[in-house]
């Protein structure tokens, strides 16, 4: 800027100039029509093949800017090209040989100035995607029926992918005019396209901006400073890629391939609005082949709050072994083992079937693999794996035997599968003690501890803490229920054993699997032992709030419940503490 000149003067004498400018090119395009002849057009601006004849006219239509680069053709296009006209046809006879022309840009424009229709650097850039205009490299994507002849321009894809600038401006840069892409759909390819214009656009905006913010500095003299402080909004462009289920894979993996983060970001952001139970195994699948965690991450999670009904969609069976062993692994899962196991059994099935092998149990067991041991058998009731694992011909003799002897004697021997619950919740475990004070001496003769419960939050209950004995080191059989207290309904049992040391503590005694509990609903915990006299809780609490750090307080209302009790009521008994998660 020379010296002496404010920062006032040269806006306003620049928005002078642009308002004169536009004013004669109002002026001229009023005296020329609507049409620009051949001669009113420099002859370098003119296409190769254009006549040169006084009452010949270029129209911008789809055919005509084909025609621009020679006999260009598009294979599997339904565009008919207009032949030009001849040295006497009229404007009229033009306009309707062409009206059947179909294109992506039906406007009839001229080619000359064509920048002058366009308004908007966003109208521009439209204009020139997948045009010819400018052009100076084809691809040809896809395969087969599927092909496509694609144009692009050089710079526009440099800008937008670090890839492409290699492919061009690199030491090992292409020379070709062609560039074949065989294992691109076309679509995801013209979408990359379109990401690519968005990144250049990005690049001249931050280009302007920073120009403008350091030649023309905001300060009282220069009022006109906030028309070039909006062009940093209106130079972006604001069109969304346009992406469908169809396309979202496909143009994802090109994103990746070609390394076009906003356009990789768009389609995570599409697959995470489109989530849900009957494809979030097909989407984890694709999220760990692509490594997008965070997509993966929400996938389980979808999973976890909806075992049943993810395992039941089409798309389970498809996955790989990597991932069917990954959500095995989860503790997480809202499903009882033996269902689980019914659908690991499918995805062996269809694994065979993908490997031309015959469904024998063998194959089975072999396609599996770790899987196999990634079932947890022992949260199974004797029942459900009597006519379930056992007779599925998966395991092997002896691992039938110790599964029974598991479920049937004491001490429980020990098996090779994990026999730890699947906990359906996150968070913390907590736990609730309704009792101020220990005392001695509660015996049993068969009859149920039982005291009912309500709770404000939804949680999960996994097990109970029970007295133990006052005889010293002594081992209690046990049978856990809870129950729906107005339909009786038990919503979650398991008899077990827990061994105590003699102290007054309370140890731990779980179920096989989260039990759901409903906010405001009322429960009946019971707990029928089996075992010498124990310690027994006094000064009971009506009401206990706890502090959760997931969902906040949680606050717990007990009461007595009629009936056979074997004692237990809200002031003194058994069953202290409820273990639970949020």
């Amino acid at each position: 800027m020379a010296t002496g000149i404010s920062a006032n003067e040269v806006c306003n004498s620049t928005v002078s100039r642009l308002s004169n400018i536009r004013l004669e090119e109002n002026a001229q395009n009023q005296n020329a029509g609507q049409f620009l002849s051949v001669d009113t057009v420099p002859q370098n601006m003119l296409p190769s093949n254009a006549p040169n004849n006084h009452q010949s006219h270029i129209y911008s239509s789809g055919m005509e800017r084909e025609g621009m680069s020679g006999s260009t053709s598009y294979p599997h296009s339904s565009r008919r090209q207009c032949s030009n006209s001849s040295a006497g046809s009229s404007s009229a006879s033009t306009s309707q040989s062409c009206s059947s022309t179909q294109s992506i840009h039906s406007d009839s424009h001229p080619v000359y100035n064509w920048q002058a229709t366009k308004p908007t650097v966003k109208e521009r850039f439209a204009f020139m995607f997948n045009n010819e205009i400018l052009c100076d490299v084809h691809f040809i994507v896809g395969r087969d029926i599927q092909q496509q002849r694609i144009p692009a321009h050089k710079f526009v894809l440099s800008v937008g992918s670090a890839v492409f600038d290699a492919m061009f401006n690199g030491t090992l840069a292409t020379k070709a005019d062609e560039t074949e892409l065989p294992d691109v759909e076309p679509a995801a390819f013209l979408a990359l396209l379109s990401a690519s214009i968005v990144c250049w656009m990005m690049a001249i905006r931050s280009h302007l901006l920073n120009y403008f913010t350091s030649h023309f500095h905001p300060t009282s003299h220069c009022t006109q400073f906030p028309v070039f402080h909006k062009m940093q909004h209106e130079f972006l462009y604001s069109d969304e890629v346009q992406i469908g289920p169809e396309t979202v894979m496909t143009t994802l993996y090109t994103a990746k391939k070609y390394a076009v983060p906003a356009l990789e970001k768009h389609c995570v952001d599409f697959l995470k609005s489109n989530l849900g139970s009957d494809n979030a195994f097909m989407l984890l699948t694709q999220a760990r082949l692509f490594d997008e965690p965070q997509l993966a991450a929400l996938c389980l999670e979808m999973i976890d709050k909806n075992t049943t009904d993810a395992l039941a969609a089409d798309g389970f069976t498809d996955i790989d072994l990597d991932t069917l062993n990954a959500v095995l692994e989860r503790d997480t899962l809202r499903i009882r083992e033996a269902k689980l196991f019914q659908a690991v059994v499918r995805w062996s099935e269809a694994e065979c079937s993908r490997q031309q092998l015959p469904a024998t149990p063998d194959n089975k067991r072999s396609v599996l693999g770790r899987a196999l041991s990634l079932v947890r058998f022992p949260l199974m009731s004797v029942e459900e794996f009597a006519v379930g694992a056992a007779q599925s011909g998966l395991l092997s003799d002896r691992e039938v035997v110790s599964l029974f002897l598991y479920f049937t004697v004491n001490p429980k021997p020990a098996v090779s599968f994990l026999e730890v619950p699947r906990c359906c919740m996150t968070g913390k475990e907590q736990t609730v003690n309704r009792f101020q004070q220990i005392e001695n001496r509660w015996g049993y003769s068969g009859t149920s501890d039982r005291i009912r419960f309500l709770v404000d939050r939804r949680i999960f209950v996994v097990g109970f803490g029970l007295y133990g004995s006052i005889h010293g080191p002594t081992e209690y059989h046990v049978n856990l229920q809870v129950i729906h207290t107005s339909s009786g309904k038990v919503c979650g049992s398991n008899n077990t054993s827990f061994s105590c040391d003699g102290s007054n503590y309370t140890f731990r005694v779980m179920f096989k699997e989260p039990v759901e509990i409903h906010p405001n609903t009322s429960y009946t915990a019971s707990a029928t032992l089996k075992g010498p006299d124990s310690h027994y809780g006094t000064k009971g609490l009506r009401k206990v709030t706890l502090d959760c750090p997931s969902i906040g307080k949680v606050t717990f209302q007990f009461s007595y419940a009629a009936g056979n009790n074997n004692g237990t009521s809200v002031e003194d008994g058994q069953i202290p503490e409820i273990i639970f998660y949020t």
